[in-house]
């Protein structure tokens, strides 16, 4: 419980604090090298939300993993690059807009999380909905990505009846 607390704490350190936060160094990362840095990981993040600003469903489906997991907590995780790229063209292709808007960045190991507001106009709606993310970095992919948000409040924000 203790350590759930800081890692919630950690995760809402503003980005100009996480020069002063060591993050955790997990045995699997090799010390020193680029691919497991904080600095990395942050990079391969801002690729994806570049990929989703640009309503790219094939560069946000490339993004991750070939076993790589999307799962917005309060429904069934999707498994699979192949599977993930026909949720990512449903969105993308349906929202004439999209913008996230990080507001705090915490990393540890090859996790980074991300605490954000996202603005988008979808199938003419214009919404928003405060998210958090919680992703895994392997390499130059995202191996899972965790979305923690109110999934009513992003249907209403989607001018969404029922659910998709």
């Amino acid at each position: 419980m203790r350590k759930g607390l800081i890692l919630f704490g950690l995760a809402m350190l503003p980005a100009t604090a996480l020069g002063a936060v060591e993050p955790a160094v997990h045995a699997d990362q090799r010390e020193g090298t680029m691919e497991n840095s904080t600095e990395h990981n942050i990079a391969v993040v801002k690729q994806m939300i570049a990929a989703w600003e640009e309503r790219d469903a094939d560069a946000i489906a490339e993004m991750f993993t070939e076993d790589g997991v999307l799962h917005s907590v309060m429904i069934d995780p999707i498994k699979g690059r192949e599977a993930i790229r026909p949720r990512m063209a449903f969105l993308v292709d349906n929202a004439s807009e999209m913008k996230l808007n990080v507001r705090n960045w915490a990393v540890t190991g090859n996790t980074v999380f991300i605490e954000r507001e996202d603005e988008f106009v979808f199938k003419g709606h214009a919404g928003k909905v405060p998210v958090v993310g919680v992703l895994v970095i392997e390499g130059d992919k995202v191996a899972e990505w965790r979305e923690y948000y109110d999934r009513a409040e992003l249907l209403e924000a989607m001018g969404v009846e029922g659910d998709f």
